[in-house]
């Protein structure tokens, strides 16, 4: 089973891995800091490199282990292989990411509107969340609070929790742990801290700032109807 590393460091763009499986077009590697895609979140892209030649990272998902899909015929078992993860990719997508985890929190907090799902993308997010409409001054003052978490610079961590405490300790309309299979025993925490204590504290395998600052201004640009009783956001961040 790969080591997910990237639960434990959002930041980390380069490392070293040994290539466990070697298979049409994808490689297993021992460890890897590649986000498979997953919670609303794209893959990470980047390169596979040996001293004498490179790979180009296409996509990464998740099934029994994480695939890594490469260009050409895949470097073989065993090799030593440098991961580089596309910088600029994987930071746009973190500060989507945690901009995702404010508006989500806003809404439940003040509209008692829980999110119903979540799409990344490198240049807008969107997010549906339950609720008949909202009007151009709820947009408003949902973009203002989101800027002043960003403005406050907050900030944010992430740990484990074994299952049966985080049941029995945690919001769970926050933290929607009965989406997730019995099978997943350990919970991975994400943290954002708010003026007084905790602001949001929710399950979450993505990655994320270190500080909300690092998020940059969000801009809601556009709200529709996604179906009955349900409302989408879409935003940008600078």
């Amino acid at each position: 089973m790969t080591d997910a590393l990237y639960l434990d460091s959002s930041d980390t763009r380069r490392f070293e891995a040994t290539v466990e499986r070697s298979l049409d077009d994808r490689v297993v590697l021992d460890r890897t800091h590649f986000y498979p895609e997953g919670g609303g979140q794209p893959a990470d892209h980047g390169t596979l490199a040996t001293d004498d030649r490179e790979w180009t990272v296409t996509d990464v998902q998740k099934s029994d282990t994480i695939y890594h899909r490469v260009t050409g015929e895949p470097p073989a078992e065993g090799a030593v292989v440098t991961g580089a993860i596309d910088a600029e990719r994987r930071d746009t997508l973190t500060r989507y990411h945690t901009a995702q985890h404010l508006l989500s929190a806003i809404l439940l907090d003040e509209y008692d509107a829980p999110t119903r799902g979540n799409q990344i993308y490198t240049d807008y997010a969107r997010l549906d969340a339950a609720y008949d409409r909202f009007d151009e001054t709820d947009l408003a003052d949902i973009e203002a609070q989101m800027n002043a978490h960003v403005e406050a610079d907050r900030g944010v961590r992430w740990y484990t929790l074994d299952r049966e405490t985080a049941e029995s300790e945690l919001d769970p309309e926050r933290t929607r742990i009965e989406l997730l299979p019995e099978s997943i025993t350990e919970l991975r925490i994400v943290e954002i801290d708010g003026e007084d204590g905790i602001f949001d504290r929710t399950a979450c395998a993505g990655t994320h700032v270190e500080q909300t600052g690092d998020i940059g201004a969000v801009e809601i640009t556009e709200r529709e109807s996604a179906g009955a009783g349900e409302e989408r956001i879409r935003f940008e961040v600078e």
